[in-house]
């Protein structure tokens, strides 16, 4: 079932040996900060510029698939040029040591935070954390606009989005698949509404024998992979279990991740919260908070929501088991379905290259996204202020903007940020009162 890689373009560095890809697909999934430009970037230049494995035509075609993908593109990514250099083994190891590390990380910040959220000092913390968050998402929102909203058609997108999903409580599948529509109509009626896309890339790139019946096998393989578990689960603890309800939401949620994280965090926060009851708003920030201090895909962020659900609502012995389970159930949920589409579709990737179908579509549920995290930033703002008292309120807002321009105009780090925002509110604890 191993996939035929074709290899580096002619004048490249020697092919490199599975030992060699191996360590480095594990020292990525240990500094792989910045979130996904960062991580992208950090593969071009070592992949592409230092070691020259990968040729820059074939990163970009990948890279533009992977975009048209749900799920975290830089991981995706990573998974193909790990196939394109040592078939399927290459892409299995470099999307898992592309995520472990990081998830290894999230569970032990998980449990620190769960176990000793009752102390004073914690209080603290999330409100340093949670106002940190504000910040960044803001942030996000208007970074992504700006790369995004270019034309009127995008910005009524946008707005319409942002509208239909704080008024209207449209169904974030419902609005996903609405943009699309929108932006296929206007690629096939007004094309000029949309951001004018790359030229189309004709390079022909013959396929392996026999890649149609590998990639169903591999597209079977994945997708007994993915499902299995979360039914053994529901299964072994029932049906009503955590477990098993946590295992079936994020295999859902996994199918909606396009646009980023960030675009599907209101609906996991809607839902975890208000919903299931899983976690308090203030933990599904702080969550946010310590998933953008690891490395790896925010989108780890859902891990912790599967950690609190399990260690709140247990369905084992202790809450930590519990927890541990709910934080697999939800890493193997959002990111098998990632192996699915990439390890099936490899052969095909570079013969892909820029559909102009496909790109209207994304450009029709990029704008939409923005509008989603347009509210995002509202609903966090509100959960925040709202159970502040007023002299709390105004250090959250300050932070917040604080956090919002090191970002934007000072390039700073969101890996020391968010620490750094955190010991601000445990400073802050003795001057202001602060709910925990």
């Amino acid at each position: 079932m191993k996939a035929a890689p074709t290899g580096p373009a002619s004048g490249a560095a020697p092919h490199p040996s599975f030992g060699q890809a191996l360590r480095f697909w594990l020292l990525l999934g240990c500094i792989s900060f910045g979130g996904p430009a960062g991580q992208i970037a950090i593969m071009h230049t070592e992949l592409v510029d230092k070691r020259r494995w990968i040729d820059e035509s074939a990163f970009l075609r990948a890279l533009n698939f992977c975009m048209l993908l749900p799920g975290p593109e830089a991981m995706q990514l990573a998974t193909w040029l790990g196939w394109r250099l040592h078939g399927l083994r290459g892409g299995i190891a470099a999307g898992a040591l592309f995520v472990l590390p990081a998830a290894v990380l999230m569970a032990l910040l998980s449990w620190a935070y769960l176990q000793w959220q009752s102390l004073p000092a914690m209080g603290g913390v999330v409100f340093g954390l949670q106002a940190a968050v504000l910040g960044i998402v803001a942030h996000a929102a208007l970074r992504i606009g700006g790369r995004v909203l270019k034309t009127p058609f995008s910005l009524a997108l946008a707005g319409i989005a942002l509208f239909s999903v704080a008024v209207l409580k449209v169904p974030f599948p419902l609005l996903l698949l609405a943009a699309a529509v929108a932006g296929w109509w206007a690629w096939r009626r007004h094309p000029h509404w949309l951001p004018q896309a790359p030229a189309a890339d004709a390079t022909h790139v013959p396929l392996p024998a026999g890649s149609r019946w590998r990639a169903l096998r591999i597209a079977a393989a994945c997708a007994l992979l993915w499902c299995l578990p979360i039914l053994v689960v529901g299964g072994w603890l029932g049906r009503d279990s955590t477990a098993f309800a946590l295992g079936s939401f994020f295999a859902r949620t996994a199918l909606l991740t396009l646009g980023g994280a960030y675009a599907v965090l209101p609906y996991v926060a809607q839902q975890a919260v208000e919903v299931q009851g899983w976690l308090a708003p203030a933990q599904m920030m702080t969550g946010l908070g310590l998933a953008e201090t690891t490395p790896g895909p925010l989108i780890l962020v859902l891990e912790f929501v599967g950690f609190a659900g399990g260690w709140q609502h247990p369905d084992l012995a202790t809450p930590l088991a519990s927890g541990l389970l709910g934080a697999a159930v939800a890493v193997w949920a959002t990111f098998l379905p990632s192996f699915l589409f990439v390890l099936a579709a490899a052969p095909w990737i570079e013969r892909i290259g820029r559909w102009p179908r496909a790109n209207a579509v994304l450009a029709g549920i990029t704008a939409a996204v923005v509008g989603v995290i347009a509210h995002l930033v509202l609903w966090f703002g509100w959960r925040l202020l709202s159970t502040q008292d007023w002299r709390a309120g105004v250090l959250a807002l300050l932070l917040a903007a604080l956090v919002h321009a090191g970002l934007a105009r000072w390039r700073w780090p969101v890996a020391a940020i968010v620490p750094a925002a955190a010991l601000v509110g445990v400073v802050a604890q003795a001057f202001v009162p602060i709910a925990a």
